[in-house]
């Protein structure tokens, strides 16, 4: 696998709707699936390209995936659902891992019920609980997440 610096926003909002409309709503509410695909529409991934680094995981030359970083933050990490469970999650886990702990003493992930699991396995730990209110009487509940970069939490 290797990593490529995203410059299309085009390209990484397909792979984070084509994302979501596949695996979210097997964990949330219509609303809250609905609020995931707003907060990652095409227009803020444009904004966001002027204040994070965003990365393409790219397989064979495939475009498998994408992460940013964003200070000590991990976010916007997604692989296409017909690449997961192959290993790609963590090896870009890897990759923006060795980025922030290059700069900062731990990272911070806002984590989706969805990826929490790896996350745990990867030696991240729930900081807090978190929900928003995404209309509708729906809720996007998620947890906080941090990893110290010696791996002690």
């Amino acid at each position: 696998m290797q990593l490529k610096r995203a410059e299309c926003p085009v390209k990484v909002a397909e792979i984070v709707e084509k994302t979501i409309r596949a695996v979210y709503p097997h964990y949330y509410p219509s609303g809250a699936v609905q609020f995931f695909l707003d907060l990652h529409n095409e227009r803020r991934i444009r904004e966001a390209l002027a204040r994070e680094d965003i990365y393409f995981a790219v397989v064979q030359g495939e475009i498998v995936g994408t992460g940013s970083i964003r200070g000590n933050e991990i976010c916007r990490l997604f692989i296409l659902p017909e690449y997961q469970a192959k290993g790609y999650g963590n090896r870009l886990m890897d990759f923006l891992e060795d980025m922030v702990f290059r700069k900062y003493h731990a990272a911070h992930i806002d984590a989706s019920f969805p990826a929490e699991s790896m996350y745990l396995k990867r030696g991240y730990r729930i900081k807090t609980y978190e929900k928003i209110e995404t209309g509708g009487g729906d809720y996007l509940c998620y947890h906080t997440m941090e990893k110290a970069a010696d791996g002690k939490g």
